[in-house]
């Protein structure tokens, strides 16, 4: 295709673009186009008209992502003409191809200025336009004295728009709200909707960026009460009229203004009670736009100081919301529940149904929050019948939910289990259904709870696992543990004699037990984990039966993966095999462990989990970073030029508050516990009779294999040791931040970071803390226990800050950390509680 490109027309040239059948052709008529307009640029046409269209087709090419830049002095050209038509189109580009950031907006703000005063409405709503949209912090100071005196003007139509500008001098330069406030507040009592809606958006804003400007307007709430029941009441209006409501936006503004004007004070929200009841009861629910009033009003509800029954009012909306074929109305309903239910939690249990029947929709972010809010539900009272409506919902979610909901089911289980014998029933049916995605404090803490159980509840358990296990050996926690209780209470098993199967009573007998767990050996599913667990309960079982021909057997079957190429089922074979030869030393090594000791401060599972993973949490290399770079990031302009030296493992000192260097040191190490001394703990907890030599021959050098002879869990359960008392310091995005501090008298302060993932699906990764504190000081950094945190999981991270005498301790604290794909840098300053 060829035409005259210097000539063509705006039309013509979309034409051109749109036919190209390739890219290749798309590219030649842009480049061509874009040669043409920078050959027109350089030839100064005097024709207005020339300009124009060569602006409006760099308009069009910035929609398609082309470089624009060279056309910025020809926008600023547009503006200082007299035509109309050529400032409005300068004023579009003005707002498209420049930003903030660039140095030729400085030439912008005189043609600002002078339209600003123009006679012409029109030429002035350009202006405002464009400084609402791009105003720098210098371009806000020069020119906030006109949007000032715009804002008591007596046309509307430029009022509105000098609201809206304000608000984004105020933004950029906040030390300016004070010469807005007198006259914002005169928008407040104005007649034009357009108007008051951008003079209510203003306040808004005000309110949320500085909390201290609230009671300024709070003597304005019975007019707002007035404005609002004006409209909840007005007849039809057919200049604000919204599918039969009138001005759902100016209502909803009211709304958010009502809301910022009444939390936490009492009075205003008695005076707002009264119309928020009325705004519920009245709006139509049958409309989109009614139920985005009411969506506004239920939050209103919920934030100012309500009585109770309004808050059961706007809860039974939300609940309302459920029922709603809109699936963003049942989402936004259940992600409002999940926040408000601690406040009404009655009110939230009467919609407890159709919260349930949410986990059966077709969309996956419904099941999710759906299922988040069904967990904050469980009590005493109900946790029957929800665990049962979530055990089904198991049976049938896909896998990304299982992890969670495996955890989750489980805490809710120990937390409120109406007794024992329900509670293990509950835990094996998650074993059945989800066993490939059970945690392993999950499991550590089913085995605690059988360890500590009752003989008969000890049987019960053994007896129901091996019948899972002879049905299903595909899910590796259900094999996991019934290879634990099958090893550590096999007697019990044999000594019941009988177990139900089918309405069948089948016995039990030895060569059955070997033959279930040789059999699990010679699988496909056996993994190297599942076979280390099966060799020890085939140990333990030595032990437990007396058939010498088993006993032979189960001999032959360790000692057969003595050639093992992994080291740990070869180490487990040989030890294994000669410890039949000392049989004194075989039954004190395999003696039943007693029931561990219950835990003085917290029982609950999530410790229990917590204490797992910093256990087993690997400590990561730290990665080298740039100090410069960091610091910079950390506390911007306060950094000096030239920074201290990256310190030991590529962790750079964080310069302190007050441009000075704190003193860095390398990550300590943990340090590992020795084979021997885990075995000389094992025989001195077991009570055996064998000297230390013996023990130290023998060399049993896997903790999680002292975990399986004799612990009732393996050792990544064990409980954390208390510290001192944690300081609320981050809570955003589901992700919270404490910090626990003990000082001693040589001004060294000890700090522990515990983050925590508050989700119950997501995973935060990338996690980074870094930290500054005064030039007085010197800080001590170590490594992260996981920059990865799972569901209801979390990390830790130990400090030391020396020179601190005396509180306050200050810090300046950057965290940085990433859910899905959104990445989140916030940075927090922090003063030790005095």
């Amino acid at each position: 295709m060829a035409f005259n490109f210097s000539q063509s027309s705006m039309k013509q040239f979309i034409r051109a673009v749109r036919a190209s059948k390739t890219i290749a052709d798309e590219r030649a008529v842009i480049q061509k186009e874009s040669a043409a307009i920078r050959a027109s640029f350089r030839e100064e046409s005097a024709d207005p008209g020339v300009r124009r269209n060569n602006v409006a087709k760099l308009l069009y090419l910035f929609t398609l992502g082309e470089r624009t830049h060279f056309g910025q002095i020809e926008c600023l050209k547009l503006l200082a003409s007299p035509r109309f038509a050529d400032k409005r189109l300068g004023y579009l580009g003005t707002m498209l191809l420049l930003d903030e950031n660039q140095e030729v907006l400085t030439l912008v703000t005189n043609s600002l200025k002078n339209d600003l005063n123009h006679s012409n409405q029109y030429v002035v709503g350009l202006a405002l336009c464009t400084l609402g949209n791009i105003a720098s912090t210098e371009m806000a100071r020069d020119l906030f004295q006109e949007i000032e005196s715009l804002l008591s003007t007596a046309n509307p139509y430029i009022r509105k728009k000098a609201a809206l500008c304000a608000m984004r001098i105020v933004r950029k330069v906040p030390d300016l709200q004070e010469h807005f406030i007198d006259k914002t507040k005169l928008l407040l009592q104005d007649r034009n909707h357009g108007v008051l809606l951008c003079g209510l958006t203003l306040i808004i804003d005000l309110c949320i960026h500085d909390p201290d400007i609230v009671e300024e307007f709070k003597q304005y709430t019975p007019i707002l009460v007035k404005q609002l029941k004006a409209l909840t009441t007005a007849g039809y209006a057919p200049e604000h009229d919204v599918t039969g409501i009138t001005d759902p936006f100016l209502q909803v503004k009211i709304l958010q203004l009502l809301r910022a004007l009444g939390k936490g004070d009492s009075g205003v929200s008695e005076q707002i009670n009264d119309i928020l009841a009325q705004v519920a009861t009245n709006t139509d629910s049958t409309k989109n736009v009614g139920n985005s009033i009411l969506y506004e009003a239920v939050l209103t509800i919920l934030d100012i100081e309500a009585d109770s029954g309004l808050r059961v009012l706007g809860i039974n909306i939300l609940g309302k919301f459920l029922s709603n074929k809109d699936n963003n109305i049942r989402y936004v309903a259940l992600n409002t529940l999940i926040k408000v239910v601690n406040l009404e939690p009655n009110a939230v249990q009467r919609h407890r149904n159709t919260i349930l029947d949410c986990l059966r929709d077709p969309d996956i972010s419904i099941r999710r929050r759906a299922l988040d809010l069904s967990f904050t539900l469980i009590n005493e009272s109900n946790i029957r019948v929800l665990i049962r409506e979530l055990l089904a919902f198991l049976e049938v979610a896909n896998n990304e939910f299982k992890p969670a909901m495996t955890t989750q089911i489980c805490i809710a289980a120990e937390k409120f289990a109406p007794n024992k014998r329900w509670h293990i029933d509950t835990v094996l049916r998650v074993l059945k259904l989800a066993g490939n995605f059970v945690k392993e404090q999950i499991l550590s803490s089913f085995i605690r709870l059988i360890a500590t159980s009752t003989p008969d509840q000890q049987t019960y358990s053994a007896q129901k696992l091996y019948s899972a296990l002879r049905t299903d050996i595909t899910q590796e926690a259900l094999t996991l543990a019934g290879a634990w209780l099958i090893g550590e209470y096999g007697d019990l098993l044999l000594k019941g004699g009988a177990y139900e199967e089918d309405g069948a009573v089948q016995e039990v007998r030895e060569s059955d037990i070997v033959d279930l767990l040789t059999g699990i050996l010679d699988s496909a599913y056996v993994n190297t984990v599942i076979h280390e667990y099966i060799m020890t309960s085939l140990m333990k079982l030595t032990t437990r039966i007396t058939d010498a021909s088993q006993v032979e057997r189960i001999r032959r079957v360790l000692t057969a993966s003595s050639d093992s190429l992994d080291v740990e089922i070869q180490q487990r074979s040989v030890e294994y095999g000669n410890l039949f030869g000392y049989d004194g030393v075989r039954r004190g090594v395999l003696e039943k462990m007693p029931p561990p000791e219950a835990r003085t401060e917290d029982k609950t599972l999530t410790e229990s989990a917590s204490a797992g993973k910093k256990a087993k949490a690997k400590v990561p290399a730290p990665k080298p970073k740039s100090g410069a770079d960091d610091l910079l990031d950390l506390l911007n302009d306060d950094a000096p030029a030239n920074p201290a030296p990256s310190q030991t493992n590529g962790h750079a000192d964080i310069l302190n508050l007050f441009d000075s260097t704190s003193a860095g040191a390398s990550p300590s190490q943990p340090q590992q516990a020795t084979s021997v001394s885990n075995i000389m703990d094992l025989f001195g907890s077991s009570g055996g009779p064998a000297p230390a030599p013996a023990a130290a021959s023998v060399g049993l050098s896997s903790s999680s294999l002292l975990g399986e002879l004799g612990g009732a869990a393996p050792p990544s359960s064990a409980p954390a040791p208390s510290g001192p008392p944690a300081h609320p310091v981050y809570n955003k995005n589901n992700v919270s931040l404490t910090l626990g501090l003990q000082r001693n008298s040589e001004g060294i302060v000890a700090l522990l970071a515990r983050f925590q993932n508050l989700s119950f699906t997501d995973t935060v990764a990338g996690v980074s803390l870094q930290a500054a504190v005064p030039k007085s000081q010197k800080l001590q950094l170590m490594p992260i226990s996981s920059t990865e945190i799972p569901a209801q999981g979390e990390a830790t991270q130990q400090m030391r800050v020396q020179g601190s005498q005396k509180p306050p301790l200050r810090l300046r604290l950057r965290i940085a950390y990433s859910v899905g794909a959104n990445n989140f840098t916030d940075q927090v300053d922090w003063s030790e509680p005095v």
